[in-house]
Formats: C-alpha cells, structure tokens, sequence
C-alpha cells in the first residue's frame, strides 16, 4: 500500500469533501481516501502503481482545483482571507443601496413613501437589478460556477444549494421587473436584497471561518518558522552565510549566541545553554557542550557554539515533527463516519424538503412570493457547512496544541482511542526511571568513592560509569591504576600505590563486616545495586547503585489515577527492583521479568482500553499490540515507528496530558457535531414555515443565510478554545 496527497482547493462543505473521497475511490488502483475540508489536502491510500497526476484530473473534472502536493504552492491563509474580505466588501458595497431602498421603511416611519415621491418604482426595481445582478456575477460567481454543474452531475454541495436559493430570488425579482403584467398585483413583490444579502452574509461567514481557521493551524505555522532562513558556515577562508537549504551532513555551522540552531548536528566546541522549549517544552535551558546532540529550530543562549550537522531537510526533528502533526490533523477519526454517511444524503434531502415547501405553500399558502421565500430559506439555512467543519477542526486545533505541548499524534483515530482507554500499562526502564544507573550512596568516606572510581574508570561495566560519573561530579581525584583485570561475575581488581583494591559484588572479598552486610541487605531489598569496595579481600565501603525514578513520574500516575485510569508496569527487570519502583510509585500492577514478546502477550491479556508506554526496541511489540502505544521521543526509531503517539520529551506527565486533550478534543467534537446536526432540524422546520399557521415566525432568506454563516464560525471558534488547554501542571 502506498499513499499519496492532493492539494484540494474549493470544497467548502461536507457533501464536497464526500464528492472528493467517492470520485477518487471510483480511480482504478484506490483502496482509501480521505479529504479534508479544513487541510485542503486529500489522502490517498493505492494497491498498485496509480498516476497522481490522472488522480488530480479526476478531482478536477469534478469541479474542484487539484494538484499533486508536491506541485502545489504552499497555502497562504493570509492571501485567502484578503480575497474573502475584498469579495465580502465589494458585495456589501454593491448590496447596501437595495438593501436601504427595500428594508428602510421597516426602521424609518415614512420612508418608502418619500422615496416613490422621488423615484418611481419601476425604476427602483432597474437599479436594484443591475446591482444585485452585479454582485451575482462578481463576488458571488463562484456560487454559481461550483454549485449549477454540481447539481447537474447530481452531487449538489453547499454551493448549489446557495446558488439554487440565491438565484430563485434573483429570477423571481427579474421576471417582475421586466414584465410585471404576467403576475397578479398580489404576487408583484421583489426580493432583490434577499439574493443579495444572503451572497455577502455567506460571504462574511467564509471570511471569519478562514480567519478563524487560520488560527486554528497556527500550530504548524509556528514550527516551520522555528527554521531559521540562513546559517554561517564555516569554510577554508572563514565564515560564510548561505541559505539553511544548502547545508549538507558535515558541513560545521557557527552559532552565535541568540541565533536559531539551522538543523540537527552535534556540539563541536563552546559551552552554551540552549533553549529547546518550543520543541519540548521543558522551560529550562539545556547545557550544550562538546558532544552533545543540537536540535534544529531550538535557539542558543549566551554562549558561542561550533556544531557540525548530521541530518538536514526532511530527516531533521523539526521536519518530522511537522510530518506527523500533519498526518495527524489530515486523518479521519471513526465519529467522521457518522457525518458522512448523514451527508451523502443530506443535501438531496435538503433541496426534496425545499421543493416540498414551496408545492405546499402554493397549495395551501397566499401566493407564489411567500412560497418562493419558504423554499429559498431552506435551502439556504441547511447549508452544510458546520457539519463538514464539525470534526476536522478540532483535530486541527487539538493536535496542534498537543505538539506544542509536546505530544504528537502520529495517528488521528489514536486521538479517539485514547479517550477510551481504561488502564495504561508503563515499560520501567527511560520511561518511569532515568533509564541510567547514578550512584545513590557511598558508604566508608570519600576514600571509598576515589578508590572505586580509581579502578571503575578502566572498565566498561554500566556500573563503574555511574561510579566514575559521581566522583567527577563531586570532583574527587581519580588517580591512575595498574594491572586492572575484571573478573567475570564478581568484578574488577588493581594495584594503587601498591595496594591491591577491589570493587564488586560480597563473593570478591573474605571479610565484609556485619554493618556493612546489613546496609547492602536493605539496599538490594530497594532494587538497588550494591559494589562492595576494598583492600585486598577485607571490604572498607560499600557503593549503592540505582536507576533513579523520575521526578514527574509520580506526578505523571497521580494524574492517570485522578483521571479514572489503572496504571500498571510491565518490565524485563528483576521482581525486586520492579517492586520497588512500583511501591514508590503507588503502582499495584506489577509484571517483572518480562521478555519482549512477553509484554505483547501482557498487554494482550489485560483485555480492551489498554494503552502501552515505551521508549526501547524490545517494547515495540507491546507497542504495536496496545489499543494506543506510547513512544518517548527519547527512545529508539524502533519504538517511535510502533507508537501511534510520540512524547517529544522523556517525561511521563506527557502520557496524562495526552488522555486529558484526547478527552477534551472529543468532548468538543461531540459539541460541534450537536450544534450542527441540531442547528439544522430545529431551524429546517422553522424556515419551511411549519410555526406561521400557528401564529408562529418564518425565517427570512436573510435570517437564514446570516444564521448559517454564524453556524459554521460557532463550529471553528468552539474549536479554537482547546488552544487553550494546558495539560498536567508541573
């Protein structure tokens, strides 16, 4: 299977999206599309070899501008919006003399008989006709263009239901300018404005959406310019500035302090603090020095670096990070499938009830103006704009949020999963712990620590680097050693100053007093790792060793639980030191000495609802078997491909803010689905007329057009408020 994307312009509703997914599933090759309303773009998933090119032309042909990505020009919401308010001004400008001449006498007693003592009313119905037809074939052309062959090829859009409203009201005024004898003088009324009006209100709607929306993927905005355009490099001559676009793998980069880093690399020389906040969110500046990995997009502190870069393009963090945002916010979520299936047939329904509406008006009704009026207000209001918004733009904006708050959905359908998940099971290992043994405590004075660090330095053992870590944190004197040797399951041994010294485990030494075998008796009852340190085969001191719990990670449990979810651990450690991580923690669940494939079958047996969080290859089984998998960025690519979400960070307190925005993402959904679907069965009915036998209102096309254009923006601002969500406090 392979995908492939299209640049869509031109749907505005959720039967033009639907028109899309069904054209191109009708392409030989075609398993799967899906367009998005919000995204412009269409995904395509193929079984076999497909020109992307002849895909675009099938869009094109029916009635939508398509291009493969990779040709079209990147999307400028800006430019959209400007041409959206020059539409809107240009048509309220032509719109706002027909309106004053019609609506006036309704706000200025006397008005409309002052103004036939000036102008005859022949000649009011000329002018307004020219301007009306003026904002028709301007500002509301493409209303027209979409929506008439759409409804020719019987997949009628929201643009042939405006089109088909707007120019009922058009025709039915024209044909009483023109020859007025062919209507009786009851029916000789103009409805001028109403075709006008409803054109600027839609209008108006589409400008607050696509402003509104425009805010919405702000979040994607903010990361591609987190790249900065130039770079120094440095070449044979000096330093020179070129386009970051021309950096290749080993190219060495000055950074200057205050400057963007320009692509992923490594620390050559300098000292600085860089700030990788908007990439990880972790306020606090990361130390950078000779070594240390750079992050493209993150920006340099105070101090002068050298880096050499590693990858540039589409393999930098910054890039993917922007890719899985992306196929995350172009993703269809399973609740879309309720929408769709109500929109194939909605808009046909829409235009059946409209003619219904005016057959009965003109059985039951005073005449063929009000009818006309009914049948334009329905069609107008049922618009089904807010449906095809309801749910993509809270992906949008949720998704969007959660990579700024360090949370990447790589999946869309993990977002709707995720708020069902009942219990979230942890691999221990970098993902509740470090992941790195550190020294915990040294037993026998610093003397201990310097011999130990003395012999710990010539070996390769994960212990003896702890060892050597702390000492060169604490700045203890590592003297050299001679005649090192390492013995197999016990330790290492070497000659200081004459001395023999030995550092390892109780079977390395004859006499170990009872002190000391007490304290290395409670250390390993915590999971601790114990080296004895001596003289000889007489031990002095003893060093404990431990990977370390996180300081979030019980925050990060704290949150699940107060969220109503089990937390449990599955991990390849001994039972002893999973317990003990498990009792600091409050975690009851507990699965130690799991094989890799053994996590996949633990996850398997805990049931449904279940979500797996690691960052190690042995946890991409478990990964890949959960509902919803979990990889801390911080782990290997392995892990990262196997997880439906990716934590930028290595801090767990990630995990809670992941289910908290799913959750509310969803809720928030369901709040625009309602209000759309409500929207148009409480007021279909009202302007079809059913309340006016009862004493009740009608709609005017006015009213409904300025009702469905508020419809779609309540959809797009209820949606921006989860950029307001702020996940789990520190």
């Amino acid at each position: 299977m392979n995908m492939l994307s299209l640049s869509v312009e031109g749907m505005t509703c959720a039967a033009c999206t639907g028109r899309v997914e069904r054209v191109l599933k009708a392409q030989p090759g075609v398993t799967q599309a899906v367009a998005n309303l919000v995204t412009r773009r269409a995904e395509i998933t193929v079984s076999e070899m497909v020109d992307v090119e002849a895909l675009a032309a099938a869009v094109r042909k029916a009635g939508y501008a398509a291009k493969p990505l990779s040709q079209a020009a990147t999307h400028d919401p800006l430019v959209e919006q400007r041409q959206l308010w020059r539409a809107v001004w240009v048509a309220a400008a032509l719109t706002l003399p027909v309106f004053i001449v019609e609506m006036g006498g309704h706000f200025i007693p006397g008005f409309h008989a002052a103004l036939h003592g000036l102008v005859d009313l022949q000649t009011l119905w000329w002018a307004e006709f020219v301007l009306v037809s003026l904002v028709l074939l301007g500002p509301g052309h493409g209303f027209f263009a979409k929506g008439l062959p759409a409804l020719l090829h019987r997949a009628p859009d929201m643009n042939s239901l405006v089109a088909v409203g707007a120019g009922a009201a058009w025709a039915y005024s024209s044909l009483v300018t023109v020859a007025p004898e062919l209507f009786p003088q009851a029916a000789r009324s103009v409805y001028f404005e109403a075709a006008a009006v409803i054109v600027v209100l839609i209008l108006l709607g589409r400008a607050l959406e696509a402003r509104a929306r425009g805010r919405a993927g702000a979040a994607i905005a903010r990361l591609v310019k987190l790249t900065p355009k130039t770079a120094r490099r440095v070449m044979e001559g000096g330093v020179q500035e070129v386009e970051v676009a021309a950096l290749l793998p080993g190219d060495l980069v000055q950074i200057r302090p205050g400057e963007r880093i320009p692509a992923d690399g490594t620390v050559v020389s300098g000292h600085s603090s860089v700030d990788e906040a908007m990439l990880t969110g972790e306020a606090i500046g990361q130390e950078k020095q000779t070594g240390a990995r750079l992050t493209g997009g993150t920006v340099n502190g105070t101090g002068a670096l050298v880096m050499q870069i590693t990858e540039v393009g589409a393999a930098t963090v910054l890039a993917r990070i922007i890719a899985m945002v992306e196929a995350a916010q172009g993703g269809k979520l399973p609740v879309q499938a309720l929408v769709d299936k109500i929109t194939l047939w909605f808009v046909p329904l829409v235009m059946l009830l409209a003619t219904l509406t005016v057959l009965l008006w003109l059985a039951f009704g005073p005449g063929v103006a009000q009818a006309l009026v009914a049948g334009v207000s329905v069609l107008i209001i049922a618009c089904p704009c807010a449906m095809g918004l309801a749910v993509p733009v809270s992906i949008l904006v949720g998704t969007g949020r959660a990579a700024e708050l360090g949370v990447l959905f790589r999946k869309g359908e993990a977002l709707q999963r995720l708020e069902s998940v009942k219990l979230i099971a942890f691999d221990k290992t970098g993902t509740l712990t470090v992941g790195r043994p550190v020294v915990q405590a040294v037993i026998g004075g610093p003397e201990v620590l310097a011999l130990a660090a003395a012999v710990e330095a010539a070996s390769e053992h994960p212990l003896a680097a702890a060892v050597v870590a702390e000492a060169a944190r604490l700045g203890v004197f590592v003297a050299p050693v001679s005649d090192f040797k390492a013995v197999p399951g016990q330790g290492a041994r070497a000659s200081l100053a004459g001395a023999q010294i030995s550092v390892g485990s109780a079977r390395m030494f004859a006499q170990i007093d009872g002190d000391l075998s007490a304290r290395a008796a409670a250390a390993q009852a915590l999971g601790q790792g114990v080296l004895f340190v001596g003289r000889g085969d007489v031990a002095i001191g003893l060093i404990t060793v431990a990977d370390p719990i996180k300081p979030q990670a019980a925050a990060a449990v704290m949150a699940l639980r107060s969220a109503g979810v089990d937390v449990a651990m599955i991990t390849g450690d001994a039972e002893a030191t999973a317990q003990a991580v498990a009792r600091a923690l409050g975690i009851t669940k507990v699965h130690a000495g799991v094989l890799p494939d053994g996590k996949a079958a633990v996850v398997a047996r805990f049931g449904s609802g279940v979500a797996f969080v690691g960052d190690g290859i042995n946890d991409a089984p478990a990964l890949a078997a959960a509902e919803v998998g979990f990889a801390m960025g911080s782990g290997t690519d392995v892990a990262i491909e196997a997880g439906d979400v990716v934590l930028i960070t290595s801090d767990p307190r990630c995990v809670a803010t992941a289910l908290q925005l799913s959750r509310a993402t969803m809720q928030n959904i369901r709040q625009n689905l309602l209000w759309a679907f409500g929207y148009n069965a409480a007021l279909i009915p009202v302007a079809a007329g059913v309340l006016v036998p009862f004493g009740g209102p009608q709609l005017s096309p006015m009213l409904a057009a300025a009702a469905m254009a508020l419809s779609s923006v309540f959809v797009v601002f209820n949606a921006l408020r989860l950029r307001r969500f702020t996940g789990v406090k520190p």
